[in-house]
């Protein structure tokens, strides 16, 4: 395996950690959000609202088949939150590095995520319900997605970065 991959809950940290790792493992961060941003000329809140979440999770398919068609290694990789409840990408994701599941309490990602408008999934009257429900139903996605599961409350995300690439290197990634 060549790269690392990041999954969990919006919030859970994986772009701050993944940007952390790719630093201290001096490996190339990718945001697959971005790319598709960058690739359709719109935000993902606009591709929501005008094409629906399916058309979304399309497009994250095509990213991840994408990468292993051009065999992308050297890269950390911070997938979007509802990326792994596809079993198609699951699998993918699995063939495209050590996939990293960053688990996060509720209470800790409606912390974060509080006030950003940003996140259409979250753009309801009870945020922090819709957390707890929409991660009791992505948890077994994320676990099933994983190689390894890092519950991230008690640390800083420095220190979860060290943890991710000590893993790594056990497994022969640099």
């Amino acid at each position: 395996m060549k790269n690392y991959v990041l999954v969990g809950y919006m919030g859970s940290g994986k772009t701050t950690v993944g940007k952390n790792l790719a630093r201290i493992s001096n490996m190339i961060f990718l945001d697959t959000d971005e790319w598709i941003e960058q690739q359709q000329g719109r935000k993902i809140s606009d591709i929501f609202a005008a094409d629906g979440e399916e058309a979304f999770r399309d497009m994250e398919t095509l990213v991840l088949r994408e990468m292993l068609n051009q065999k992308k290694t050297g890269f950390v990789i911070s997938t979007g939150g509802g990326m792994p409840v596809r079993k198609e990408n699951r699998e993918l994701l699995k063939e495209l590095g050590m996939v990293f599941y960053l688990k996060a309490k509720p209470e800790t990602i409606y912390e974060r995520v509080k006030g950003d408008t940003k996140r259409p999934l979250l753009q309801c009257e009870d945020p922090l319900s819709r957390i707890r429900s929409m991660q009791e139903q992505r948890d077994p996605a994320y676990r099933e997605a994983a190689h390894y599961i890092i519950e991230v409350d008690e640390y800083r995300q420095s220190e979860i970065a060290e943890q991710i690439k000590i893993k790594g290197r056990e497994k022969g990634i640099r």
